[in-house]
């Protein structure tokens, strides 16, 4: 099949760190599959989760809008037809579109079968909206019979992207979006034989985790080093996949995920914090035909909200104008080169796994290539210079040596918000603007 425009496979997990695959040198992890992919892809080595948490990043990657405009700031809240989807962009430009696994962009309700005008313009449809029991894992098609995965989801989802693209047999391009959610937690349901690859005293920890969390987060991240490597084996199956079907030039293959996890670093678990741990995700971009297979480092730093316009700009077709983030294509390719300095980072409302009582609290911050900076609505909260301190370990904030430095990226900061008209307020002002229904915690009540 030799397709005009290129077809897109996008795949993208539930909380795999930046720092966890084995071509970033993790000495822990085993992924073979993913290192060999980095070795012939982009690297873009500052991917950041603008907003690090499951369906505000899904809303970001669905509409390239920003979660104060597409107003999913808070998991479980759904996701409106206002602006022009990933799905229906592609679908206007000639694509087939499908969409397998982890869907949580429609409401609180985890179970509830999506009808067609709810799917943001994908067809081929295999979702469940959200769910965490990777063994007992259940998905609807087309049909509002609810179906189950066999085995251990992640699996059976990966087949069934090897079925689309195997008997896929239309003259238009197609873009397969698959949504994995290991290796988000729990972490110790990978299948056996990926735990036993993993002894949790023998794993080397990050310097950045304080003794009394150490025991724990060696238990935990044996269970999530295996959900990763069950899903490296699975990239390798897809890529075989796409090699055997004659489609490996035509064809944008990526890798990625939505956010990633403390796992104990500085004493913090899970994600929505501005650590490196939990805002960088993986991002791996092959395109044989117009890169070469070759590896490159790109630097700049690259946000949720740009994965959709870059996509479309590769595939040369018209951006929506709904669409907030920047179109990295022409960067990509050589013909200009892109001033992107820093990508905005949020929690709108605190809510979920970082709650008030657990020192959750609202920020707005911006990621450098070299530098985090983060306010809450007291003032600067967290300053680090991440060449020199890659573990994030000491707060430069309020020290004087770095105060022109602070100023100059509050400077920053306060001009990116100014540009997306984003008043910084109290969570408080968002939950009554959108109108949601929150508990006490200020989190959306899910049903399973």
């Amino acid at each position: 099949m030799n397709a005009k425009k290129p077809n897109v496979v996008y795949i993208f997990s539930d909380q795999h760190r930046a720092d966890a695959v084995g071509y970033e040198n993790d000495p822990n992890v085993k992924t073979p599959n993913m290192d060999k992919l980095a070795d012939t892809s982009l690297q873009f080595s500052t991917a950041v989760s603008c907003m690090p948490v499951c369906a505000p990043y899904r809303a970001s990657l669905m509409t390239g809008q920003y979660p104060l405009t597409h107003g999913v700031f808070l998991n479980d809240a759904q996701l409106s037809n206002q602006a022009v989807s990933l799905g229906k962009a592609f679908k206007d430009g000639g694509y087939s579109t499908a969409y397998i696994g982890k869907w949580h962009l429609d409401g609180p309700n985890r179970s509830e079968f999506i009808p067609r005008e709810r799917r943001q313009g994908f067809d081929h449809w295999c979702v469940l909206n959200c769910t965490h029991d990777y063994n007992g894992s259940k998905y609807y098609d087309n049909e509002s019979v609810l179906k189950q995965w066999e085995g251990y989801d992640a699996f059976a989802q990966t087949k069934e992207a090897q079925r689309y693209i195997s008997e896929y047999n239309d003259d238009k391009p197609f873009i397969l979006v698959l949504s994995w959610g290991p290796p988000h937690d729990p972490y110790k349901t990978a299948p056996k034989n990926y735990q036993d690859m993993y002894d949790p005293q023998q794993i080397t920890l990050k310097e950045n985790i304080p003794e009394a969390y150490k025991e724990k987060a060696r238990e935990e991240l044996a269970g999530y080093y295996a959900h990763i490597s069950a899903l490296d084996d699975c990239i390798g199956d897809l890529m075989q996949t796409v090699k055997d079907k004659g489609i490996l030039e035509d064809t944008i293959f990526i890798y990625t995920s939505d956010h990633g996890d403390m796992l104990h670093s500085h004493g913090e678990t899970r994600k929505q914090r501005p650590w490196d741990e939990s805002i960088r995700v993986p991002f791996l971009l092959q395109y044989s035909r117009e890169f070469d297979d070759n590896a490159r480092k790109v630097s700049i730093p690259f946000n949720t909200p740009d994965i959709m316009p870059t996509l479309l700009g590769l595939c040369d077709l018209p951006i929506p104008e709904t669409v907030e983030g920047t179109n990295y294509a022409p960067h990509l390719r050589g013909e200009m080169t892109l001033q992107i300095d820093e990508a905005l980072i949020m929690c709108p409302h605190p809510f979920g796994e970082f709650v008030r009582a657990n020192n959750g609290r609202e920020y707005r911050g911006i990621r450098t290539e070299r530098y985090t900076y983060v306010k809450d609505l007291n003032g600067p909260w967290l300053l680090y210079d991440n060449k020199e301190d890659p573990l994030q370990t000491e707060n430069l904030v309020d020290l004087h040596e770095y105060e022109q430095l602070q100023k100059d990226l509050d400077q920053r900061l306060m001009r990116l918000l100014k540009q997306r008209k984003d008043d910084f307020l109290p969570g408080e002002a968002y939950i009554n603007k959108w109108g949601y229904e929150v508990d006490q915690e200020g989190t959306i009540p899910f049903k399973l």
